[in-house]
């Protein structure tokens, strides 16, 4: 049974209208980026090899951490498609424990999303001044990320078998979709904590069209 640090990482999925795909579709902080590539399946993601390339210039302490930080907004606003997993390994729920007190201020308020989606796409990706393109770049692979999140909610919204096979199919690219976001906070926000740049599968090329 999941404890309650999963039940505070898992918001409710987002629920559809009678014109479910165009309303989701049209939900502010996903809908600027829709020219990212949309052909990708959650297994196709899960399967292609992340890279890490090496910086030619050291990175700076503060750049380290804030291109590590940006990899929790997506992780935050998808962690809902763990349920199962959490369900049936509370190992994973001891694990992202020390994320509860993020988790609460992301499912604070409704809005919380969208202003952090706003701050990350205009103050930090098109923000040359201010930051380094190690840190916009990061940012923007966290933006694109939450972006294609809208392809498994439509799936969940609109195909929930009960039982049987369906359902155990349905289970299992829940899952993959939750562990391909845990996998691109770990190895993401690892890789830019050692100063590395992370390149995520298929992210990675519509985060290069973004930055300048």
């Amino acid at each position: 049974m999941a404890s309650a640090v999963s039940l505070l990482l898992l918001s409710p999925p987002r629920q559809l209208h009678r014109d479910g795909t165009s309303r989701l579709l049209s939900t502010p902080h996903r809908r600027v980026l829709l020219a990212a590539p949309t052909s990708a399946t959650p297994l196709r993601l899960l399967a292609a090899a992340p890279r890490a390339s090496n910086n030619n210039e050291a990175v700076e302490a503060p750049d380290r951490l804030v291109a590590a930080v940006a990899y929790l907004y997506p992780f935050l606003d998808g962690a809902h498609h763990g349920r199962f997993l959490l369900a049936q390994f509370p190992f994973f729920s001891a694990v992202l424990r020390p994320l509860v007190p993020a988790a609460r201020l992301f499912h604070s308020s409704p809005l919380t999303p969208f202003l952090l989606f706003l701050t990350l796409y205009f103050a930090v990706v098109r923000n040359q001044q201010a930051f380094s393109r190690f840190v916009r770049f990061n940012a923007m692979q966290a933006v694109v990320l939450d972006v294609l999140l809208i392809f498994p909610d439509l799936l969940a919204q609109s195909f929930a078998p009960s039982g049987g096979v369906g359902f155990e199919v349905f289970q299992s690219m829940e899952s993959t979709v939750f562990l391909f976001l845990l996998v691109s906070l770990v190895y993401g926000g690892g890789a830019c904590l050692l100063g590395k740049t992370p390149r995520l599968p298929i992210v990675a090329d519509a985060a290069e069209r973004q930055v300048m």
